[in-house]
């Protein structure tokens, strides 16, 4: 794709996110950056004015592309050396995308958190997208980078102190104010869906390794009850994203090779705090859990105000221990709301480094920390505002 007409196309752009990914470009890739990048979606007017109240240039090159007519999405891909679609839920709108870049040679990236659609994928394209080198990313956003990448800094520490990885790794989120996105909420109500019509999905939403085919590694914590975390001394909840989180985790040490070891484990959960606060607090985040996915959840193309994106934050521990008892910490912060303002901006940089900087990466279905590692955790820190810290 050298001779692509554009270097990233935002695939959704009149849509919450993806305006929200376009409006970032605009502001931080002008025309001064030399990076070519356009906006599309089913209908031009709509994109036009997006375009307009966004403050992208008006020369912004605006593509009609739809995720029910292959034909589009086939010109689509043909013009551009990356697709960025915040088009969800992808299980209903993303596999023929999948398979034009994977068949054209075009890098591909998105905020899927379906890991029963995107083992579909790797099953179906991973060797066509190594043939034709397309390197296709999933989940590019809140789900999974700060978990798959945390995991990934902490075990550079871990190597620089132990002189090896750590055999486990507990992700716990600290603080997070903000929403998930209506994107996420759909997802799950279309993953239920799905799993109630094709009950052999269901074992693929149940197994750690999903996303790691021929390989099957050691038990891992179950993370669906609240439980009080002995090394912590705190009670924890059940995080509501770990079941993409980790299966991402697991991927990128599958892709790797194992730095981590075949015997590493890893879950994540939600800090509620000591004593009998502790655990109701715990309970109370069950619950909330449980109404996410239903009626009363928010909608694709809903979001947050400009306010509460930007006074938005979440902070996450990941703790490191040996097998011999010993720990290390670390922590991952981003400055604004998860579901939206960061998210927008970890997709867009994501998409930069790949087109910019990963002209090593070969072909293949990717995760973003395998695929980039030390160059996204840069572009992160020093574009999308997050924060990598040893923290002991």
């Amino acid at each position: 794709m050298t001779q692509a007409k554009f270097d990233v196309v935002v695939y959704g752009a009149s849509g919450f996110t993806g305006r929200l990914v376009a409006e970032y470009l605009a502001a931080h890739y002008g025309p001064g950056s030399n990076l070519k990048w356009a906006m599309a979606g089913r209908n031009r007017d709509k994109l036009a004015a997006v375009r307009d109240e966004i403050g992208a240039p008006k020369d912004t090159p605006l593509i009609e592309a739809d995720a029910s007519d292959p034909a589009s999405l086939k010109a689509l891909v043909g013009q551009t050396r990356a697709v960025l679609t915040t088009v969800g839920p992808y299980q209903l709108y993303g596999s023929e995308l999948v398979a034009a870049c994977a068949a054209s040679g075009t890098d591909y990236l998105d905020l899927c958190g379906e890991p029963a659609w995107m083992r579909q994928m790797i099953d179906a394209h991973h060797a066509k997208a190594q043939s034709t080198g397309a390197r296709i990313l999933f989940s590019c956003g809140f789900d999974s980078i700060p978990f798959e990448l945390g995991v990934f800094f902490l075990q550079s520490a871990a190597k620089k102190q132990f002189g090896a990885a750590v055999h486990r790794v507990k992700g716990r989120v600290r603080k997070m104010k903000g929403t998930f996105s209506g994107g996420t909420a759909a997802s799950l109500k279309a993953t239920y869906a799905a799993a109630a019509n094709d009950l052999s999905i269901v074992p693929l939403l149940k197994n750690p390794f999903a996303l790691t085919p021929g390989f099957e590694g050691p038990k891992q914590p179950p993370g669906n009850k609240p439980l009080h975390d002995d090394e912590l001394g705190m009670w924890v909840a059940p995080f509501v994203m770990a079941t993409i989180n980790t299966r991402n985790v697991h991927r990128s040490n599958f892709l790797m090779g194992f730095p981590y070891g075949k015997d590493f484990v890893y879950d994540e959960m939600m800090l509620a705090g000591p004593g009998e606060k502790g655990e109701a607090t715990a309970r109370a985040i069950v619950a909330a859990n449980a109404a996410m996915g239903g009626p009363g959840g928010p909608k694709p193309g809903e979001g947050p105000s400009k306010e509460e994106r930007e006074t938005g934050l979440y902070d996450i521990l990941f703790v490191g221990v040996t097998l011999d008892g010993r720990q290390i910490h670390a922590s991952v912060k981003g400055d604004r709301d998860p579901g939206y303002g960061s998210t927008s901006k970890m997709i867009a940089e994501c998409a930069v480094c790949l087109v910019r900087e990963a002209q090593d990466v070969a072909g293949g279905i990717w995760t973003p920390g395998a695929a980039l590692g030390d160059r996204l955790i840069k572009r992160l820190e020093d574009n999308a505002g997050l924060q990598f810290t040893v923290e002991g």
